[in-house]
């Protein structure tokens, strides 16, 4: 009788553990629900160069409805930090296919990447809008595809807006940190770039410029016209030129 008891608990703590090991998710499925990709800045051992994607809409202080494609700015931030700090980790290789979305998250990714020490080069792919704008100018060098557009336009506010003074002053506050971003990391002028922020009829029933690829390397907002090919040459060398600079100040 000891012996079947004995079997039987045996058998019910197995029983016990196996719904267990199904209902643990393996650590890859954990890292693409996460971080919407499979490796991450740590373990990213097999290449110097890591690659950041921001596609949909970048996601702020509000969580966006499920069915929206996402981007979600703490996910991205604390990439950043690591990659900063990990020595494997030379380049920076940020994709862009992004229609905007919170302005204080594009500004805080935009101000990480600007301040990042190691080279950084963007490309965008597809539309770069908005605040999209300010994130594809914060890098070391920026490409464009010929057939990829910015939309430029003033901030607006969704939900209930207070009509007085100050939430007008606060408003112009904040676009004017968007225009002395985007002026002080790319080659257009402030003039040029209200321009086509405030240009009227080229949006249809909205104030706002939508930009092609050529146009924006023209007005100065982008580097050059270019795809991947072009964005992992130019990031490998400004890689080696790092490497150059630092190796000349230690010696």
């Amino acid at each position: 009788m000891m012996n079947n008891d004995l079997q039987k608990s045996e058998s019910e703590k197995q029983e016990g553990q196996e719904p267990q090991k199904e209902d643990k998710p393996s650590s890859l499925m954990e890292k693409i629900q996460q971080l919407g990709q499979t490796n991450v800045p740590q373990l990213s051992s097999d290449s110097r160069i890591h690659c950041l994607t921001i596609i949909g809409q970048i996601e702020g202080h509000l969580a966006l409805p499920p069915q929206n494609k996402t981007t979600k700015y703490e996910h991205l931030i604390p990439q950043l930090v690591a990659i900063e700090q990990n020595p494997k980790i030379e380049g920076v290789l940020i994709i862009l296919n992004t229609v905007g979305g919170d302005v204080e998250a594009g500004l805080a990714i935009s101000e990480m990447l600007a301040t990042l020490s190691k080279p950084t080069v963007s490309i965008v792919l597809g539309g770069g809008h908005s605040i999209g704008v300010p994130i594809a100018v914060s890098c070391d060098h920026s490409f464009i595809a010929g057939t990829a557009t910015m939309t430029i336009h003033p901030i607006r506010l969704t939900g209930l807006v207070i009509g007085v003074p100050a939430t007008f002053e606060y408003l112009d506050k904040m676009q004017d940190r968007v225009v002395n971003f985007v002026t002080k990391h790319s080659n257009i002028s402030e003039e040029k770039f209200k321009d086509l922020m405030f240009a009227k009829g080229n949006l249809t029933r909205d104030i706002g410029t939508n930009v092609v690829g050529p146009d924006a390397v023209e007005y100065g907002l982008i580097d050059e016209v270019g795809g991947l090919g072009q964005a992992m040459k130019k990031l490998n060398q400004l890689i080696d030129q790092s490497k150059v600079t630092n190796e000349g100040l230690v010696q």
